[in-house]
């Protein structure tokens, strides 16, 4: 990228590099099969209603068409609760673009064409798209329904803080709907043959996939195998199928055996694949005349589908991050008729931090301290909720280390003081937080080949963060053999059962499976195994889990340079500290870090889904209209970390960094262009328009 740093830390290359720049390494729709059909869904174009009338002769008599699939010929789906699953059970519709049929054919464009000539009549019936605060549409989500959602918060007395405060801040602050274009399209092909169903799915869980898929179309989930060999980028949401595929599995019960290939279009993905939704954040802070917090409140309203909830829980990232003994933190969702949002890198911290890191940059300012000075008084000696010690908490050396890097020290804390020609130069700084996840249940088999060498076999998904490559070096270190004597195949249902990629846990999660099957097998064989031998083995619980507190952490920093005339926005300059554990292969880490950090700069400066309440549906739908960094957007990005040793976290030591880079970034960049403008902007993203003044 234009300008970026380009010192590349020591470490092994990624082991699956050479076959992706080759274009050797097979993504999901690029598994050659025989004969396939090809899958083109049909769409709702109407946001809330029911389908009254499909005709679909005239698709039918197309050359090539082999069937056309709607509500009225579809097989029976089992409920396994999750409704973007039960495709064509109904004639109802919940949210513009939502799938109603889907054309096969001999080829996709064929399949296009044909699906142009079905014809849809509906009953529309009135629908709710406007993102709001409006008491007929928001609620509060049962915390107690779901082991997935925190419970509201309240400690202390909150008002009664915000009263005696010496310094206040009361501000709102909103995060846009942002849509997932991970690199590789979703796309899955599947296969009905005698012996069940295969799946050749781009997915971060290829277990939970089955699992879902053979409860989902009544068979036993033996029978059913999912592929996932490489997959192009995830970001959560490739987290959980979603409807093309089930859509996909039913047009192939259909095909006397012949494979099913759909690819998603981009346009495509911005109604079926889910998104980051909008929030609208208040956030309260109270504090002494030194700066130390007294108060702190965060509310936060998101959006969700009316067909299924989603919360985002922005607000829990003021939950933990500093001290404060009086605290009052909720969330609610408002319920509109839209498709169903879901994870998204860092999802809950990214919107969350922002806001809340913005805030502690206003009441630095409303104090009159320096920002990291403001943070590091308010340092907590626990986890301020839970009460529980931290397993490790570096963020002071985050902060201090980048401060130093950054050359923070000669910053003038004078907003728009700074002006170099037409451009105004600011710099921001902003701290990270990501709790430390463990997910149990993998397994990993150990395999000695012959001759010292060993396969490693571990169902988990490589979404292209480099776990292959990190797990091949913990099988390898565990064995005590060379890094090129550990064969790691990973991916399918056909090896052993894997945790989901997803809430940066492969490396916590899966490395820990490895390094214990590993450390079984020499247990059960010896350092001079038999030829054949092998050892299946999983990580145990952890018995600190539920002891201690833990958190990546970071400190973000960056300069900011705003036109005077054109209020354009760049970002020449940008850093990122990070304490996250044991970092396992410094090469890919790096890369971790510096994409998550690009994709907050994406977030600060350009990604706004735009909605069109009157249809209810996203009016930016490409990569045209919907503008995601480039490498003109990108300077030099620099990337460091304070060595961390951390026993509790898990048996490989290991935080997970894939998206502790994401957070706090839209906050230092926003912070930075304040102290250039002395304009303070609340609404991401940071569009010129908003620095004219």
């Amino acid at each position: 990228m234009t300008g970026m740093t380009r010192a590349i830390p020591p470490g092994p290359e990624r082991v699956e590099g050479r076959a992706k720049v080759t274009g050797t390494a097979p993504y999901a729709f690029e598994h050659p099969v025989t004969d396939p059909l090809y899958l083109h869904p049909l769409r709702a174009t109407i946001a809330r209603g029911r389908v009254t009338r499909i005709d679909t002769d005239a698709a039918e008599r197309v050359d090539g068409v082999h069937t056309v699939l709607t509500h009225h010929n579809a097989a029976t789906l089992n409920p396994v609760g999750d409704p973007e699953l039960a495709v064509l059970q109904s004639d109802g519709i919940d949210y513009r673009g939502q799938l109603i049929g889907a054309v096969v054919a001999e080829t996709p464009e064929i399949a296009a064409h044909a699906a142009g000539l079905v014809d849809v009549r509906y009953e529309r019936l009135p629908h709710d798209s406007e993102f709001r605060d409006d008491a007929a549409i928001v609620y509060t989500p049962d915390a107690d329904a779901s082991p997935m959602l925190s419970p509201d918060l309240e400690r202390g007395d909150v008002d009664a803080a915000f009263a005696e405060a010496a310094h206040t801040v009361d501000a709102t602050y909103t995060t846009p709907p942002e849509h997932h274009n991970p690199l590789e399209p979703h796309a899955v092909i599947a296969t009905w043959d005698e012996e069940g169903l295969t799946l050749h799915d781009s997915n971060q869980g290829s277990h939970l996939v089955r699992d879902l898929l053979a409860a989902l179309v009544g068979i036993d989930k033996e029978r059913v195998s999912v592929i996932a060999p490489h997959v192009g980028g995830a970001f959560g949401s490739k987290g959980m199928p979603h409807g093309h595929v089930a859509l996909t599995v039913l047009a192939a019960r259909r095909t006397a055996g012949r494979p099913v290939k759909c690819a998603l279009s981009r346009t495509q993905m911005f109604e079926l694949v889910g998104y980051r939704p909008p929030t609208r954040q208040r956030v309260r802070l109270g504090a002494d005349p030194e700066g130390r917090l007294t108060a702190t409140e965060h509310d936060s309203l998101e959006q969700t589908s009316r067909f299924k909830q989603y919360a985002e829980q922005s607000a829990s990232a003021s939950r933990e991050m500093y001290a404060s003994p009086n605290r009052r933190v909720t969330n609610r969702l408002a319920a509109l008729d839209v498709p169903a949002p879901t994870w998204m890198r860092a999802p809950g911290e990214a919107p969350g931090m922002y806001a809340l890191e913005t805030a502690v940059d206003e009441l630095a300012v409303r104090v009159g301290i320096d920002p990291i000075e403001l943070r590091v008084r308010n340092e907590p000696e626990v986890a301020p909720v839970s009460g529980l010690p931290f397993s490790s908490r570096n963020l002071v050396a985050c902060l201090r280390q980048g401060a130093e890097r950054f050359g923070w020290h000669e910053r003038d804390p004078r907003p728009g003081t700074r002006r170099e020609g037409d451009w105004l130069v600011g710099t921001g700084v902003a701290a990270a937080s990501f709790p430390t996840l463990f997910f149990p249940g993998s397994l990993a088999t150990i395999h000695h080949e012959s001759a010292g060498k060993y396969r490693v076999e571990i169902g988990a998904v490589d979404i292209g963060t480099g776990s292959r490559t990190a797990l091949t070096q913990l099988a390898a270190e565990a064995l005590e053999v060379p890094l090129e004597n550990v064969e790691l195949r990973l991916g399918s249902t056909e090896q052993p059962h894997a945790s989901l990629a997803g809430g940066s846990t492969g490396t916590a999660s899966w490395g820990s499976t490895v390094v214990e099957a590993a450390r079984s097998f020499r247990t059960e064989h010896g350092s001079e195994p038999a030829e054949g031998v092998e050892t299946t083995a999983g990580a145990a619980d952890n018995p600190d889990i539920g002891k201690y507190a833990m958190h990546a952490y970071g400190a973000q920093f960056a300069e900011v340079r705003v036109h005077v005339d054109t209020g354009e926005v760049r970002v020449p300059r940008m850093l990122g500290v990070f304490a996250a554990g044991r970092i396992v292969n410094p090469r890919t880490a790096h890369s971790q870090f510096l994409g998550g950090m690009t994709m907050g700069l994406s977030t600060a400066l350009h990604e706004h889904s735009v909605v069109d309440e009157r249809f209810g549906h996203v009016v930016n739908h490409d990569l045209a209209g919907y503008h995601i960094a480039g490498n003109a957007d990108v300077g030099s990005i620099e990337v460091s970390w304070v060595d961390e040793h951390d026993p509790h976290v898990n048996p490989v030591g290991a935080k997970g960094i894939g998206e502790i880079g994401i957070v706090g970034t839209a906050a230092a960049i926003g912070n930075a262009a304040y102290h250039a403008t002395g304009v303070r902007v609340r609404d991401l993203p940071l569009t010129p328009e908003k620095f004219l003044y």
